[in-house]
C-alpha cells in the first residue's frame, strides 16, 4: 500500500472512530436503546440520524466513483456482491443478534476499548478469537474460505 493510500486510510479510520464517539455509537446502552423497538424502556431513535448521516455521503461517493471509473489513489473497485447465500445470511443473523445482545459491533468496540472497561475488552477479545478461529474451523468442516 502506498504512503498516500495508507495516510488516507488512517485518516478515514480516525474520522470514523471520532464519528462513533461523538454520535454515541460507542455507548452500548444507547445502541441497545435504539435496537429496542418493542421492549422494556423507551426507544431511542437518535442513531437513525447517525446511520443516515453515514449512508448519504457514502451513496454520493459510490456515484462519484462510478462516474470516475477508478479510485483516485489507485487499486481496483471490488465487484458488486452477488446474491446472498446461506453463510452470508447466517453471519448477518449472528452479527445482528450479537449487536442486539451486547450493544457493540466491531468498530464501536475498538473505539471504546480505552474507556469501556472489562466488558468491552471481553467483547474485543471474543471478536479477535472469532476472527482467528473462523478460517481453520471453516476449512476443517470443508466450507469455502
Amino acid at each position: 500500500m502506498s504512503g498516500a493510500r495508507l495516510a488516507v486510510a488512517a485518516g478515514a479510520g480516525a474520522l470514523f472512530g471520532l464519528g462513533l464517539l461523538v454520535s454515541g455509537m460507542t455507548d452500548a446502552e444507547r445502541v441497545r436503546g435504539f435496537l429496542r423497538l418493542l421492549g422494556p424502556g423507551p426507544w431511542q431513535p437518535e442513531l437513525a440520524f447517525v446511520m443516515g448521516g453515514a449512508i448519504l455521503p457514502m451513496a454520493a461517493a459510490w456515484i462519484a466513483l462510478r462516474r470516475r471509473g477508478a479510485p483516485a489513489l489507485g487499486g481496483a473497485v471490488p465487484p458488486p456482491p452477488g446474491r446472498p447465500d446461506a453463510p452470508l445470511l447466517a453471519g448477518a443473523v449472528l452479527f445482528g443478534a450479537g449487536w442486539g445482545l451486547v450493544g457493540l459491533c466491531p468498530g464501536p468496540a475498538l473505539a471504546a476499548l480505552l474507556w469501556g472497561g472489562w466488558p468491552v475488552a471481553l467483547f474485543a477479545g471474543a471478536m479477535a478469537a472469532g476472527m482467528v478461529l473462523t478460517p481453520p474451523l471453516r476449512s476443517a468442516i470443508g466450507a469455502p474460505a
